[in-house]
């Protein structure tokens, strides 16, 4: 959509905060490339109101313009002022002026999305009010155990991490440790610039792509959330359940398709469980339906399993796999945490 532009409408304050967050939400929106130009507007008090951040995309050449009021529901605001301000009849949703089409869209809601995050925060919330010098004590507890650990891999793999680089050797380490199975030094296969490409991808603030919940669960997300980018999963979701049914395919494949329907370019997609998932994706990038920033696939099982990660193998899109049979939902998180730990600036060590 690189010649659509996108309007965030907030209320507008006295107090600087609610403009500082709203243009977070623009500059993260903005480089995710999904428009073309995402601009702030307010209401009240605040600048650029709504006609003139519509004045400036459409400066830019831009005729088509989308509109999204960043409230939790509909009211006076979203209902009848910014109709107003846009020239829109209630029943209307687009208005066209001076050639440059305005499209206006449905305020945040209920969101699955938004849920999280506000567990998050009033988990986090529990959290402060609890023995800070503990919890503090326990990371760091934690942190040692797993420092050791990965010395430990260190000493084992010694001939195997001095033929790789640096980047891949933190990978490696994160892979035997999640594992404690050094053969899977010898079957993991990583293209080139594929670290590269994931650690750019989630610094750009890219979203992650998961087959399965399981792998959502072990990716802390709250770090991925410090770059912009989001985990997403379609296993679960009505729509892809009822393709599978529909189409007489498994959920994981349905899911896939799903992804890329919904827009998967310059992600990074995950598979760590299901072979059909990386089948059906593979497929769709064949197609040139999508282009995913980085596939990571280890799918396990003895069938399937290794034929799906040949197939993700043999794109030309930047790839991590476990060659053959083996892999597992842990081997794929560990390879993400590891470039999520490189893409942070780290060495797979942990602060203590």
């Amino acid at each position: 959509m690189d010649k659509v532009g996108l309007v965030l409408v907030g209320h507008g304050s006295k107090l600087p905060y609610n403009k500082e967050n709203l243009e977070k939400l623009a500059d993260i929106l903005q480089k995710k490339s999904r428009f073309k130009t995402v601009k702030v507007s307010f209401l009240v008090r605040d600048r650029p109101k709504i006609p003139e951040a519509i004045e400036s995309i459409a400066k830019q050449g831009i005729k088509k313009i989308v509109l999204i009021p960043t409230f939790i529901a509909h009211g006076v605001h979203t209902e009848q002022e910014i109709p107003e301000i846009l020239g829109l009849k209630r029943e209307e949703s687009i208005l066209k002026a001076q050639g440059v089409e305005i499209i206006y869209g449905e305020p945040l809601g209920a969101d699955e999305r938004i849920a999280e995050i506000i567990e998050e925060k009033a988990l986090r919330a529990l959290g402060q009010e609890g023995n800070e010098a503990n919890r503090i004590g326990s990371l760091t507890t934690s942190n040692k155990m797993f420092n050791t650990s990965i010395s430990i891999v260190r000493q084992i793999l010694s001939d195997t991490l001095e033929k790789v680089p640096k980047t891949h050797a933190t990978i490696v380490e994160r892979v035997v440790h999640a594992t404690a199975n050094p053969e899977l030094a010898k079957l993991l296969f990583i293209s080139e610039k594929a670290v590269e490409a994931g650690v750019n991808a989630i610094k750009s603030g890219s979203n992650v792509i998961v087959d399965v919940k399981m792998v959502k669960a072990g990716i802390d997300e709250t770090r991925l959330k410090e770059f912009g980018g989001r985990i997403l999963t379609y296993i679960d979701d009505e729509r892809a359940i009822e393709l599978a049914r529909h189409e007489s395919i498994t959920r994981a494949a349905a899911a896939m398709r799903l992804a890329v329907n919904e827009g998967a370019d310059g992600s990074i997609i995950i598979i760590g469980n299901s072979p059909t998932a990386a089948f059906e994706l593979a497929n769709l990038v064949k197609q040139g339906l999508t282009k995913p920033a980085l596939i990571i696939a280890t799918p396990v099982g003895f069938i399937g399993a290794a034929n799906s990660k040949d197939a993700v193998s043999n794109l030309s899109i930047p790839f991590i796999i476990v060659k053959g049979p083996r892999g597992g939902s842990a081997v794929a998180v560990a390879i993400f945490n590891a470039l999520l730990s490189i893409a942070e600036g780290g060495n797979g060590t942990l602060e203590l």
